[in-house]
């Protein structure tokens, strides 16, 4: 038999590594996870990896039952934890044992777990909750809309806090399966693919599942009765879109333009790189609201959208935030022009492409429509304050910004930035100055001056006119002949067939 000799000091180590940490070691969680905009937002002391939601949606009554599991990670020793949700709470167990609990402010839920959690453990939190989501007003607004048949759920920042408890905040992406039982003969719609559906004793229930990190603002929920249409994508990734039933003479637009969305996304790869997720498509329900938003791998559009007929300009917006926005999330909100800069100018490669007005072409008419004394250049688009969050200045100055730094860096440079960058974040979060630097480092040339008088200048620069900048590449000919070169700043603005519907779109996020 061989005997293990343990030597004083090794038997020293051994006992200090077996030290449990003292109460005093343990702190309560930060209950906002440091944003310059929303310090209230999100969460410190851990991070969720997965959620599971088991729902319960009763439209008649607008009561939304909930059973949220959250898989997460500690990342300090914490006595006590936040989680972010506005219904009421019946119950929440930490690792299987019944928690304490107790709720501050609007939508603050305070957790203390039976026993302090150490660092670098994984958790499960389990939390029973309730209520009716459209009574609740969080800063004077609600995220959750009541429809004719059902209900959604689908703004920015916030809309998790109306239906699932969450760490509300960018910087904690978490996968989700989320499971919703309604009466038959409605539909239930989310993020990703359809795992599943079954029905009995009058109810049906949906399985969805979103297999990359997904910010909870990007979380949908839509409860009604739709058309639903279905497809694959030429590499095999399922395609799902669905219209409300009630649309009226909106429903031919929307139809005619989200069901050009494979299209829309095939092109949008040879722009910034292979699709980012295990699903795409889009819904339109029948709200009253006129905005747009890019809930993961399927955008919510308004109906509104389409008043004017086909919209595919608002399609090609919403999609490019699946790579600039929704795999690449802002790390803080001040940073939303990583966002909207970039998703504005998607639009006007799409016009380009179609011949319906060079990037170019759009930059000036944009220029020159904005006197020098227009309150639309006071607002900083790299940092335009909580307020003027999604002011037109975050989106039109943003892609002005960026048709300045393809005049100054050339369209070979240029892009390899716009596809290189949603790969070297791909599903994490940046800053603005972390494009920055990234748009030096590929292209070689010094460009804080640049990005700092386009994005943090009250003042309007100098025109972003320059020759030479063409087609967008790696698309091949372009379908219908682009309309002129490159031009120098007219005397009058050339306003683009296309630009009048893209300057409308300012509810677009």
């Amino acid at each position: 038999m061989h005997r293990r000799i343990i030597v004083p000091s090794a038997l020293a180590a051994g006992l200090l590594l077996a030290i449990p940490a003292s109460a005093a070691d343990f702190q309560v969680g930060a209950p906002g996870i440091g944003d310059s905009y929303y310090p209230a937002s999100g969460n410190g002391g851990y991070d969720v990896s997965h959620y599971d939601l088991r729902l319960k949606y009763q439209p008649a009554t607008d009561v939304l039952e909930g059973t949220a599991t959250l898989l997460a990670t500690t990342k300090q020793n914490l006595s006590r934890f936040n989680l972010d949700l506005g219904l009421k709470v019946s119950e929440v167990r930490v690792n299987g044992r019944v928690a304490k609990f107790a709720t501050s402010g609007d939508h603050e839920l305070e957790v203390t777990p039976a026993t302090p959690l150490e660092k670098g453990k994984s958790i499960s939190v389990v939390v029973r909750y309730a209520g009716k989501p459209s009574e609740l007003k969080i800063g004077g607004w609600s995220a959750w809309a009541r429809t004719p048949d059902g209900a959604v759920a689908a703004q920015e920042p916030d809309s998790a806090v109306w239906w699932f408890p969450s760490n509300d905040h960018p910087l904690d992406k978490a996968t989700f399966d989320v499971s919703v039982l309604v009466p038959d003969g409605l539909q239930a719609i989310s993020n990703g693919v359809l795992q599943s559906q079954s029905s009995k004793l009058g109810w049906t229930r949906y399985n969805w599942r979103s297999n990359k990190p997904q910010a909870t603002y990007l979380a949908t929920l839509a409860v009604g009765r739709f058309d639903i249409t279905t497809d694959k994508t030429a590499n095999g990734l399922p395609v799902l879109n669905a219209y409300s039933k009630d649309l009226g003479d909106n429903a031919g637009a929307a139809r005619a333009s989200v069901e050009r969305t494979t299209e829309v996304a095939e092109w949008l790869e040879s722009v910034f790189g292979p699709y980012p997720f295990n699903a795409l498509g889009g819904y339109v329900p029948n709200v009253t609201s006129g905005f747009a938003l890019e809930t993961q791998t399927r955008p919510f559009y308004s109906p509104r959208q389409f008043a004017n007929g086909a919209n595919v300009s608002v399609v090609v917006h919403e999609l490019a935030h699946q790579w600039y926005g929704d795999s690449v999330s802002v790390a803080d909100w001040k940073d939303i022009w990583v966002n909207e800069g970039f998703a504005r100018y998607s639009q006007w490669l799409w016009s380009e492409k179609e011949g319906e007005g060079t990037a170019q072409e759009l930059a000036d008419y944009v220029y020159q429509t904005r006197a020098a004394d227009d309150p639309f250049w006071k607002v900083k688009p790299g940092d335009p304050g909580a307020d003027d969050q999604f002011h037109a200045a975050v989106y039109d100055r943003g892609a002005l910004a960026l048709q300045a730094l393809r005049n100054e860096v050339g369209d070979e440079a240029f892009f390899r930035i716009l596809k290189g960058w949603p790969q070297e974040h791909a599903y994490g979060n940046a800053h603005v100055s972390d494009f920055v630097r990234y748009a030096e480092r590929v292209s070689g040339k010094p460009l804080a001056g640049l990005f700092d008088t386009w994005l943090y200048q009250p003042v309007k620069p100098a025109a972003p006119t320059a020759a030479g900048a063409g087609r967008t590449p790696a698309t091949g000919p372009a379908s219908r002949p682009v309309r002129g070169a490159v031009k120098k700043q007219a005397a009058k603005p050339v306003q683009p067939k296309s630009w009048k519907k893209i300057a409308e779109t300012n509810t677009l996020h």
